[in-house]
């Protein structure tokens, strides 16, 4: 498995390129901006991006998907709950950064348990709402890509529409911690961690 992942625009994203290295395709997961760069991570990793996968709908997460499905026709799949942030300006959050953004629609709607099959990898989807109502979490081998549900040391806001603190917590707990202690987790931002890592160190996971 290839797991390529840099920060992309103003707010830091972590935005990630998953890819099967026998067959070469990949998954884009959460090309928040910079469409350019993106492309040219997955020409030089030789990957054909086959999907644009979303965990959540806020638009440092989603300002680049266009872009990607242009020069790709890669499908866009995002959790049902969160699939109107997409083409909604205002659920979306664009409104923050002074302008306002609608990006191509799903092409797809996720919902907990789903798989997407990447090449030989299978990419399995777990809802983990709180942070939007369709926060997704994705798992692919041993490695939990978590978008902003939880960070190393932190979790992700709740005072934004659709947010809900206890939600969060309980996801995490029950959804989450569930797995070993060697599982890496991959957020969306900042550096990447481990389950049991959080499971000593994260102040939330105390509460």
């Amino acid at each position: 498995m290839i797991i390529k992942g840099f920060e992309v625009g103003p707010i830091a994203a972590n935005c990630y390129i998953i890819g099967c290295e026998e067959t070469r395709d990949a998954a884009v997961i959460d090309p928040g901006a910079d469409a350019p760069r993106i492309m040219q991570w997955l020409k030089k990793l030789n990957l054909n991006c086959k999907y644009i996968i979303l965990t959540h709908g806020h638009i440092d997460h989603i300002g680049a998907v266009s872009g990607i499905y242009e020069q790709t026709g890669a499908q866009v799949l995002i959790h049902t709950k969160d699939a109107d942030m997409l083409t909604n300006p205002n659920s979306n959050l664009s409104w923050m950064t002074g302008g306002e953004m609608k990006v191509k629609a799903a092409d797809r709607l996720l919902e907990e348990g789903d798989k997407i099959q990447v090449g030989k990898l299978t990419i399995e989807v777990i809802h983990t709402p709180g942070h939007t109502q369709g926060g997704i979490t994705l798992k692919v081998e041993n490695n939990l890509l978590t978008g902003d549900t939880l960070f190393a040391g932190s979790i992700g806001r709740t005072d934004f529409p659709g947010g809900n603190y206890i939600q969060l917590i309980g996801m995490i707990k029950t959804k989450l911690m569930i797995f070993p202690p060697i599982t890496s987790v991959f957020p969306g931002h900042g550096p990447m961690t481990t389950i049991g890592d959080e499971a000593k160190y994260n102040p939330f996971m105390r509460m």
